[in-house]
């Protein structure tokens, strides 16, 4: 049998605030040195955070959790940002043609 030791590195403020404004839980994870154990370098990750922040938001609780309680949560709340977007889409253009 062999023990591992899972370290969770994201405080929990972060996991919650994420799923109502990311973008911000990010930028203000980022500058208190919250995110600096996850090597976040380069371009790439400023890029998907600023426009697919959910995504970003998703791989760092798989990095520090793997599929736990908190990714699930985030999942079932990006599908339903995701798919709820869509329509309100639809709704504005169908009011504006009017």
């Amino acid at each position: 049998m062999k023990l591992e030791l899972i370290l969770h590195n994201l405080p929990l403020w972060f996991l919650v605030f994420s799923l109502f404004l990311p973008r911000v839980a990010l930028a203000i994870a980022w500058l208190q040195g919250a995110l600096f154990p996850f090597h976040l370098n380069g371009v790439v990750p400023l890029v998907i955070a600023v426009l697919l922040p959910r995504v970003l938001v998703l791989y760092l609780i798989y990095l520090d959790q793997g599929l736990s309680l908190w990714f699930l949560i985030h999942l079932v709340a990006a599908v339903v940002v995701w798919g709820g977007s869509g329509g309100y889409s639809a709704r504005r253009r169908r009011r504006d043609d009017s």
